[in-house]
């Protein structure tokens, strides 16, 4: 009898341990979705808000006047698009050759270099490659310079998450007679993807964060608040900038989230 009754509750506590695991992951996938965006929202109400209702002198209020700040809101959200879509064009193309028989010994090389260049100071990067192409608009100076910085996430993950890839998968599908192109798009690729999307969504956080210095080479973007809060020490219009500035970063760092969690493939 006691051997009886106490198979049945064994197996009714594996059952709801596995019921609560499953209650756990829908909760974590919950958060993820949907409790930055009501963060940022949240934030960006309390920033209005203050705005709305803070004594701020005159210089205070032409610092932070609507038009400019979404004039700027929108230079800095143009930066991080087109920085972060050369970023990825670049990068995993890169990644995945520097995976291939016959290259993948120049990956510690490349990845060295890129290891170097987002080592140096941003600032000083910036300056420079403006100095250096002086002809160039402000704004290519800037995705330049964003581009380096964001190339090293992405490349590092391309290749960490292509070596990962079991090698009995990779030969399976070439003994089913798959070409290398196949292997590598229906098997690589798809396996490798949640640390490839892991790497570019570090970069979006990178890019986004880092655009705050595309004021200094006349490129736009919410720098300019900052800057002009420093410049003309107004710390409510230095602060306003940094919390944009963070809300726009949260706001990216989700959006890289949602799209790895879509780009997944199933049962990974």
């Amino acid at each position: 009898m006691s051997i009886d009754t106490g198979a049945p509750e064994t197996e009714a506590t594996e059952v709801d341990s596995t019921g609560s695991s499953g209650g756990r992951m829908s909760r974590g996938m919950a958060i993820e979705l949907f409790a930055i965006p009501v963060l940022v929202i949240v934030g960006f109400l309390l920033y209005v808000w203050w705005r709305q209702t803070a004594t701020l002198d005159s210089i205070e209020s032409s610092s932070l006047a609507w038009a400019d700040v979404r004039l700027q809101l929108w230079q800095h959200i143009k930066l991080t698009i087109v920085a972060s879509l050369i970023v990825v064009a670049i990068a995993v193309p890169l990644g995945v050759a520097l995976t291939r028989p016959g290259v993948k010994v120049l990956a510690p090389l490349v990845v060295g270099v890129a290891n170097a260049g987002q080592a140096a100071p941003s600032i000083g990067l910036i300056v420079l490659i403006f100095m250096w192409l002086s002809s160039w608009s402000g704004f290519w100076v800037a995705i330049l310079a964003l581009t380096l910085y964001g190339v090293l996430p992405v490349l590092r993950n391309t290749i960490t998450g292509l070596q990962g890839v079991d090698p009995t998968l990779v030969e399976a599908g070439r003994g089913v007679g798959l070409s290398n192109a196949s292997v590598l798009l229906r098997i690589e690729l798809p396996l490798a993807l949640p640390v490839i999307m892991a790497g570019i969504r570090t970069a979006l956080v990178l890019v986004v964060g880092t655009a705050a210095l595309a004021t200094f080479v006349d490129a736009g973007g919410l720098g300019g608040v900052i800057t002009a809060g420093i410049n003309l020490y107004r710390y409510p219009v230095m602060v306003a900038g940094a919390v944009l500035i963070a809300l726009l970063a949260l706001l990216v760092e989700w959006v890289g989230r949602v799209l790895e969690l879509l780009v997944r493939p199933k049962g990974i």
